[in-house]
């Protein structure tokens, strides 16, 4: 039987994902168009929700242009593109200038909007809201969106994969849609669509301990690796060097903005250590601090280090960090007396979907953007805050693109079948899902973590070449569910992430190996392309259902 429900849904864009990229494209396209954004989970989570920092941009007229540029590749370890470093830098005032006016409540002293620093960065530019920037960027573009009558919100809608001419058998390949999981009613529906966009954000769930929300499981990047677009520096995954640690606490960030408001890293006796790694200490980059804390942790075999503002008044740190210090409070720490004890944690996927500088994939009708994209900018390492500002620059960006396609092109309305569940059947061995997720992210983190060694990413890539094969069977015979898309997105996210860092003979930006610990002379790219990449025997992608 069938399992999907009536005929398709049909709109002219269909935008997979609900934050600060997929928001911005909305709210950026023309009324005239019919806009579908789809939520795996409720609209108030995600990346973009969680976000605490702010936004880097080049906002008074002490700082510039030029060094934000520099900043920016100084922290890319010499493999951000220049091109894409400027563009997206240049465009930041404006950018920042829409979200004002969208009615984004960033923080005000006097008459000034309140600037504050960062890791990596030279000069005061990152413009926030308190210490929840993200949540406050996304509940305004959210309202905007559930105000428009042409964008409809879809939440607890997980997409499966991409529609595509080729996979129908059809000449002249494009994407035309997308199949999604209802989440309410577990049935799987058909979303067809002239132009499509990923903006599904990164994958830190690859790892055990993270930053991020529960969703970011590299859907958008396995989605369109299946359908045939390259990917790009996969290996560099960014490792925020302060999460909290506590037994109670899930991926609880503590932002940047402490350290760039005066907070020291410290050990359990009180002694600081940034200073013996590097000339900037806490305000060095986060690829920096995160191994120098990994190495304290190490060496003395400790569980945390620990992150101190307290000697900062009372009065600053309720202000600025009301958030941080109300959740910290909430497990006995008063953070303007005590140290706060940190962990790094998985944080931000620098590499992606490779894009043109409109959001564009190799396959016609796709875009990605957002963190699930590779634009060039971050290069191996992303600079603080540098994340929201190209969300919303190649949000708006891929809106003027997508808006000029439906000036100049006349795509075809496809028959797409329905999801086939006639061979498939309801299983009732779930905790196979539950363990291959467990295992999966626990030796990602040991051995593709924040020191790689060649011996562990050859121990992890024969683990993840058995859980592929694993993952394709059950995928194959059994029901789908939220749990197995994402676990099947995971084990191609963790396999990309794999072989990229085995073929990186060197140690740049967030790709440390003590096998090659010296920079190469010569700054590449790891692209991967699916026209010749080697999956193990049976874990060919086509479509099984």
């Amino acid at each position: 039987m069938s399992s999907s429900q009536g005929t398709p849904l049909d709109y002219d864009v269909l935008i997979i994902g609900s934050g600060a990229a997929g928001l911005t494209l909305a709210l950026q396209l023309p009324s005239r168009l019919q806009i579908a954004v789809l939520s795996k989970a409720d609209f108030e989570s995600g990346s973009t929700w969680m976000a605490q920092g702010g936004i880097a941009a080049v906002l008074e007229t002490t700082d510039s242009t030029e060094e934000h540029i520099q900043d920016t590749l100084v922290a890319g370890a010499e493999l951000s593109r220049p091109e894409a470093v400027s563009r997206i830098i240049e465009e930041g005032p404006d950018s920042i200038q829409w979200l004002i006016e969208q009615g984004v409540p960033f923080t005000r002293e006097g008459d000034h909007y309140h600037l504050t620093q960062e890791g990596g960065h030279s000069h005061r530019r990152i413009i926030h809201a308190a210490d929840a920037t993200g949540r406050a960027v996304h509940s305004t573009l959210l309202q905007r969106a559930q105000a428009a009558d042409h964008i409809t919100l879809y939440d607890q809608h997980v997409a499966i994969d991409l529609i595509t001419r080729r996979k129908l058998r059809l000449p002249h390949n494009r994407c035309i849609g997308a199949y999604v999981l209802n989440n309410r009613t577990g049935h799987v529906q058909v979303f067809r669509a002239s132009q499509v966009v990923l903006a599904t954000g990164g994958a830190a769930k690859t790892y055990l301990y993270t930053s991020n929300s529960d969703g970011s499981t590299g859907d958008g990047i396995a989605m369109a690796w299946r359908a045939g677009c390259r990917v790009a520096n996969m290996e560099f995954n960014q490792f925020h060097p302060t999460c909290l640690y506590h037994p109670q606490a899930k991926s609880f960030l503590i932002s940047e903005a402490v350290r760039g408001e005066g907070g020291r890293l410290l050990l359990a006796d009180g002694t600081r250590f940034m200073p013996a790694f590097d000339e900037r200490a806490e305000l060095a980059p986060r690829d920096i601090v995160a191994r120098a804390i990994d190495h304290e942790m190490k060496r003395l075999g400790c569980d945390c280090v620990y992150l101190d503002i307290s000697h900062r008044p009372e009065d600053f740190i309720r202000e600025h960090f009301p958030t941080i210090y109300k959740r910290c409070l909430d497990y006995g720490i008063d953070i303007t007396r005590d140290p706060i004890p940190v962990v790094p944690a998985a944080h931000y996927t620098c590499g992606g979907i490779m894009t043109d500088n409109a959001g564009k994939t190799d396959l016609e009708g796709l875009y990605a953007i957002g963190e699930t994209a590779f634009t060039g900018l971050h290069g191996a390492n992303r600079l603080a805050s540098n994340s929201l500002l190209e969300c919303i620059v190649f949000g708006i960006a891929a809106a003027r693109s997508i808006e000029t396609s439906f000036l100049t092109e006349s795509v075809e309305t496809v028959q797409i079948p329905h999801w086939d569940e006639s061979l498939v059947t309801n299983s009732d061995e779930d905790v196979i899902i539950s363990h291959n997720w467990d295992e999966l992210r626990r030796f990602m983190w040991d051995y593709v973590g924040i020191v790689r060694t060649t011996k562990r990413l050859q121990r992890a890539q024969h683990r993840i070449e058995l859980l592929l094969l694993e993952i394709a069977e059950y995928y194959s015979n059994y029901r789908v569910s939220a749990d197995l898309i994402e676990l099947r997105n995971l084990a191609t996210v963790a396999e990309l992430i794999i072989r990229s860092a085995i073929s990186r003979k060197e140690s740049r930006g967030l790709h440390y190996t003590l096998d090659y610990p010296e920079l190469a002379q010569e700054k590449i790219d790891t692209i991967l392309s699916p026209v010749n990449f080697q999956w193990p025997d049976s874990v060919r992608e086509e479509h099984p259902k």
